[in-house]
């Protein structure tokens, strides 16, 4: 059956494997909504699956991953399913257990873009039109004179002025958006960076629970240890990976890691911290760094 849609604009511009499912569990199970990311991703499939279109990147990160300590914060995977003759990566579906859950997508990161993003635009560049129009829409003062003439901008050149808009440059994480269990959809976040205006997002996200908070911030807790004794988190650039949240009624939590389809492996000498800042060159993504203030955000959401 076909999806349901939230009638607000999905705000995920990036490529494969960089939008995110915000799936719902309503009276019929085949259904969805979708609140960031590209439309036609995904489609929900049989026995608490979800199918979201196949990017070969992702997919050798999830095998990956099944067999890393992360193992536990990730959707676990189920290999390569066809539906009319698409193929698709097959996992779990994380709200099976909850009832009318919200859910919340948070990027995590410094950047948005890999490094060799960054060599492609440079060495074969293609100024795009529609981010042009993205930008002006939001700062109609952002574009250069050159920009301007062209009426149009470089894919790098929107990602690195969108994130200095939002708390991903300036908290290594960003929100793109949440749906409340009553089915309050909310994507506007492109302004949202400060420390009060997230917490004031997040506090209408879980609706000013402290039970909720608290659930969140002791599995965030628990999924920074795991990620600072990783071999993949080690050995990865991930970049464009969200956190995914979910809470329902019953005081039920839930935090994991998706969208995977920018997170590449690195040479055999190199590893991250993911906590030293960019230096184009360096790989570093700012993951750790972004959750550091995540965690310090929530901690300071509760009563002391």
């Amino acid at each position: 059956q076909a999806a349901q849609e939230c009638d607000l604009k999905c705000v995920s511009d990036l490529g494969c494997g960089a939008s995110s499912p915000v799936p719902m569990t309503p009276k019929k199970s085949q259904q969805w909504l979708q609140v960031v990311g590209h439309a036609g991703s995904f489609h929900v499939g049989d026995y608490g699956r979800l199918l979201k279109r196949f990017c070969k990147r992702e997919q050798q990160c999830y095998l990956r991953l099944m067999k890393d300590a992360l193992r536990p914060f990730v959707p676990e995977y189920h290999g390569v399913v066809q539906l009319d003759k698409l193929d698709y990566n097959m996992m779990d579906n994380l709200l099976t257990h909850f009832i009318t859950p919200a859910i919340m997508d948070c990027k995590i990161g410094s950047r948005t873009y890999l490094e060799e993003e960054l060599h492609i635009a440079r060495e074969r560049p293609q100024p795009r039109k529609d981010m042009y129009e993205k930008m002006v829409a939001v700062d109609p003062e952002a574009p250069s004179i050159q920009e301007r003439a062209q009426q149009a901008v470089l894919k790098t050149r929107y990602m690195q002025w969108r994130e200095t808009l939002s708390s991903t440059a300036s908290l290594g994480f960003r929100i793109e958006g949440f749906r409340k269990a009553n089915e309050e959809c909310h994507t506007n976040f492109k302004r949202t960076k400060s420390r009060e205006q997230v917490m004031k997002a997040f506090d209408s996200f879980v609706e000013s629970s402290t039970q909720i908070v608290w659930g969140y911030l002791r599995q965030l807790k628990q999924l920074r240890q795991v990620l600072e004794t990783s071999d993949f988190f080690r050995t990865h650039e991930v970049v464009g990976s969200s956190l995914l949240f979910v809470h329902d009624w019953t005081g039920r939590t839930g935090v994991w890691m998706i969208d995977f389809g920018k997170t590449v492996i690195l040479p055999p000498h190199l590893t991250l911290d993911h906590r030293t800042p960019w230096a184009e060159g360096n790989r570093e993504d700012g993951y750790l760094w972004g959750l550091d203030n995540l965690i310090d955000i929530l901690a300071n959401m509760l009563p002391t």
